[in-house]
């Protein structure tokens, strides 16, 4: 019997640590507005791998080698997508999202959707590809739901609430 409790166990752990998306697909995401933030007016695109990045800040320099480790080169062009009922939070700039907002980076040459949505007015976070198939994969990947929150989480100075950009 213990055998057959530890593998239960074990198993559920393998499965929270390959589970896809926490954030369900935004199927209407291309009805979505692309809010113009300093990002889009550095020519929408993130720096590619080979630039030198060492005199941004750390969140910066840590945002580049994640979307480098998804495509070698860098992500080329992004846009950043707001859903219609979060578009008066998003540019208020405070955090504050109601369940269902939902935020999207949109990696357009990858044709890849970083998804923000809220429950109980916290972020979740899912990776999908433009049909809708999710791709969230291992952590550390750069796809998987604790490697978004790690950065949206981890530097307070630049978010709230899974809002990036936002300066305290």
């Amino acid at each position: 019997m213990k055998k057959i409790v530890i593998a239960a166990v074990a198993g559920i752990c393998a499965i929270s640590v390959w589970a896809g998306s926490e954030a369900a697909y935004p199927a209407a995401w291309k009805t979505f507005t692309a809010v113009n933030t300093p990002l889009m007016e550095a020519g929408g695109a993130l720096p590619g791998c080979d630039a030198d990045v060492s005199s941004l800040p750390k969140v910066y320099q840590e945002t580049v080698a994640t979307y480098c480790a998804v495509k070698e080169g860098g992500p080329g062009a992004v846009e950043i997508l707001v859903s219609p009922s979060a578009l008066a939070t998003y540019k208020a700039r405070n955090g504050t999202f109601q369940d269902g907002d939902t935020l999207i980076l949109h990696l357009k040459e990858l044709q890849v959707l970083f998804v923000t949505s809220y429950k109980d007015h916290k972020p979740l976070y899912g990776v999908y590809d433009e049909t809708g198939k999710d791709v969230a994969s291992a952590e550390g990947s750069g796809l998987h739901p604790n490697d978004c929150r790690t950065c949206h989480t981890g530097y307070e100075a630049f978010g709230i609430n899974g809002q990036m950009g936002t300066l305290k």
